[in-house]
């Protein structure tokens, strides 16, 4: 399919230039992938279509004129594509159905998973590309939240993606180990649990839950009881702050502590990441990058890149990329508060020069909420005010709020979603499910299909949306097997391998792509391995685009289509063996695209359901 557009699109593009060069027209040359084709609205008048609008200005003509021309200048230059047609203002093309699925199939057998990877000139679409993608990025101080999954899902569904279509994929993650934050939950840690021993492994918790508790319990102990401001301890905030001093400071106790407090949140942390399927090729620590950051804010501040306030912060003037402040003023960051201690950006500034020695990336990545935005126009300002000059290499995948239709589930911290808690209750939902139909000996482990249903379900629906949407996520919706969900895409995956099985139970194999093509001439058939065709043109709009709900559309359509071929071009009831052999060779391959597809967006495959 992306070899017929872009054939139809140079022919388009050569009428064009020939045209302007009969009419001596001063226009520029038009370049072929400058050509738009999209699908026409009605079969009838071709499969794919391009609007001449574009070249009216240029040549002095109206479009649908232009469209004529356009078609005697072809001829027969696009015999082996199909019949070309002027259909008011567009050049379309009536595919060769054979010649179309027969090239398809045959791609898609031959590259086998490098299918969807290459271009028409059969390198990947990214070859040479060095991307660094950055996500979770969790604080030791809490699980992991639904928030996070949104992130982890996004990241780790873009880094496959990009991965696909031909990058080399650096995939890091920065663990924010230091700071305030962290300080509140260590303190009640020795308020509340040192003198009695408790660790995570005595308490029989996940050693990020245990922690996320401390931070909870240091909120209550500062703020005090509800209506009883008597049981407040304002006092606690200093202390807070004292024991971040400390740390900076290179206090053994405060530093032993911490390193125990931040092993058993990393710990726990790791442990949600193996359970969704999602891995990273580096850890930055803030902790080891934050000194470097400090570093590079003194030399600023020598250059005069940065000023020293009246208060004695070090900061910076932003106004040049944030605009003025409400009140006219000018906008400043600070970079080193006035005790020397460093803020967030300082550590990120530290962490991204040190990435770039590390490896030297054509792209970095960062995967934060569309809440940081700010954050990040002035990060990349102040590294470009630095000097690098890979600082326009840089790039902030915004993505939006995601809650819950009764605002929250049940959570160990009671103010967010935790992400153990929302997959242990999709686990448990799909795990009913399979028993109240019977299914448990027919899915082999039931447990384990559970697991992978609840996967499919959380990880589909945070990625179907585009990522720069708020978004609500609806459990029960989630998990249902009709419509636009990851389950559904698992049952019709699972469908298409049962009737792949029942054919090599009773000997009948696919047709050879050759043969399969000389008998496939339904629409429905017609409109599925159009569709197949083009997943690589679709791999590399989602890279280029770094949107994940571009892939995740594509699978749901090929996942309709058939589901709509199977009911209207019976397979294994086919009125002959040849032509049941071709169905299965469009099942055989619908199945291959779809699998690679959901692995893309985290979806786990499942033979049988």
């Amino acid at each position: 399919m992306a070899d017929t557009k872009s054939q139809f699109k140079s022919l388009i593009a050569d009428a064009v230039n020939e045209i302007i060069k009969e009419k001596n027209l001063e226009a520029e040359a038009v370049a072929a992938e400058k050509i738009v084709v999209q699908p026409s609205p009605n079969p009838e008048m071709g499969d794919i279509g391009s609007p001449m609008f574009m070249f009216a200005k240029a040549l002095r003509i109206a479009p649908p004129q232009i469209a004529q021309e356009v078609l005697a200048k072809i001829g027969s230059k696009a015999a082996e594509l199909g019949e070309v047609l002027a259909v008011g203002p567009y050049v379309n093309l009536k595919m060769d159905k054979a010649g179309a699925v027969k090239s398809i199939l045959s791609k898609i057998e031959s590259e086998g998973e490098s299918f969807g990877t290459l271009d028409n000139d059969g390198k990947p679409h990214l070859a040479g590309s060095k991307i660094m993608i950055e996500f979770s990025s969790p604080n030791t101080n809490k699980p992991l939240h639904l928030g996070h999954m949104r992130n982890d899902a996004l990241g780790e569904s873009v880094s496959r993606i990009l991965k696909k279509a031909g990058a080399e994929v650096c995939k890091v993650d920065l663990i924010n180990n230091r700071g305030i934050h962290i300080c509140k939950s260590m303190l009640a840690y020795k308020l509340f649990h040192e003198a009695k021993g408790d660790t995570p492994e005595n308490l029989g918790m996940k050693g990020d839950h245990f922690v996320g508790q401390c931070y909870v319990e240091f909120d209550r102990y500062l703020k005090g009881e509800k209506d009883k401001p008597e049981t407040a301890h304002p006092e606690a905030q200093e202390m807070a702050e004292e024991m971040l001093r400390k740390w900076e400071a290179g206090d053994e106790e405060t530093r032993k502590l911490w390193q125990t407090m931040n092993d058993w949140t990393f710990n726990g942390v790791k442990e949600t990441y193996d359970r969704t399927g999602v891995s990273f090729d580096k850890f930055y620590f803030e902790s080891e990058t934050y000194l470097k950051g400090k570093d590079e804010i003194q030399k600023g501040l020598e250059k005069g890149v940065f000023f020293k306030a009246e208060d004695g912060s070090v900061r910076v003037d932003v106004t040049e990329v944030v605009g003025k402040g409400r009140d006219g003023e000018d906008h400043e960051k600070v970079l080193l508060r006035k005790d020397g201690t460093s803020v967030y950006i300082t550590q990120d500034i530290g962490t991204a020069i040190s990435r770039h020695d590390d490896w030297a990336f054509n792209e970095l990545v960062y995967v934060v909420a569309t809440e940081q935005n700010f954050h990040f126009k002035v990060l990349f300002y102040i590294l470009k005010k630095l000097g690098f000059d890979w600082s326009n290499k840089l790039y902030h995948l915004a993505y939006g709020l995601v809650n819950l239709p009764n605002g929250r589930m049940k959570s160990r911290e009671g103010t967010v979603v935790d992400a153990d808690d929302l997959i242990d209750s999709l686990h448990a939902d799909a795990l009913k499910a399979i028993k109240e139909k019977g299914r448990e000996e027919e899915v082999g482990n039931a447990d384990e299909v559970a697991e992978k249903v609840a996967l499919a379900a959380l990880h589909y629906y945070l990625l179907q949306v585009s990522p720069i949407k708020d978004m609500v996520f609806n459990p029960e919706e989630s998990l249902s097997f009709n419509g636009n969900t990851g389950p559904y895409l698992q049952y019709m995956g699972a469908r298409i391998a049962s009737i792949l099985r029942k054919a090599a139970d009773e000997g009948t194999s696919p047709a050879s792509p050759e043969n399969a093509a000389k008998l496939l001439k339904a629409g429905e058939e017609w409109d599925l391995v159009k569709r197949l065709g083009e997943y690589p043109e679709t791999i590399a709009r989602a890279a280029t685009a770094k949107d994940s709900s571009i892939m995740a559309n594509y699978i749901y359509d090929i996942a309709k289509l058939f589901s709509k071929f199977y009911q209207q071009c019976p397979i294994m009831s086919a009125e002959t063996k040849e032509l049941k052999e071709a169905r299965l060779a469009l099942a055989k391959a619908t199945l291959r695209v779809l699998k690679e597809a959901m692995g893309l967006v985290l979806v786990p495959y499942l033979d049988r359901m």
